[in-house]
């Protein structure tokens, strides 16, 4: 993970330079059922109790990010899911060796984001 790394500065920079605009972060140890209900979409995968475990294994920093087309082409910042196809410059080709170890995770639409980050999100 990102913060494990000691790279969540470095994938800060890699937006802001992109030019786009954090509104949104909270450092968090991520509860299991949090962390099932945001990768709900892949309960029925064979890797995901796996995974769920993982990411419960350490702190984590959840973000939100504004500008155009931020979803799409932050999607292409961070690479392939999988770092053996990612290219260089990516988060994943980077950064990332192992497919089930990637250190960064982007919605992929604006509807997965809203859902993703509403408990982020606090309107005042």
């Amino acid at each position: 993970m990102g913060v494990q790394g000691g790279l969540v500065g470095e994938i800060i920079k890699h937006f802001e330079q992109k030019g786009f605009r954090l509104v949104a972060m909270k450092f968090i140890q991520a509860s299991a059922d949090l962390l099932k209900e945001h990768y709900i979409d892949l309960q029925d995968c064979q890797f995901f109790a796996g995974l769920v475990k993982y990411m419960h294994s350490g702190a984590v920093v959840a973000m939100v990010w504004e500008g155009l087309n931020v979803v799409r082409t932050g999607q292409v910042m961070l690479g392939e899911t999988n770092p053996a196809d990612s290219k260089p410059g990516t988060i994943h080709g980077d950064f990332c060796i192992q497919v089930g170890r990637n250190i960064v995770h982007g919605s992929d639409s604006v509807e997965s984001a809203e859902k993703e980050t509403d408990w982020l999100v606090v309107s005042p």
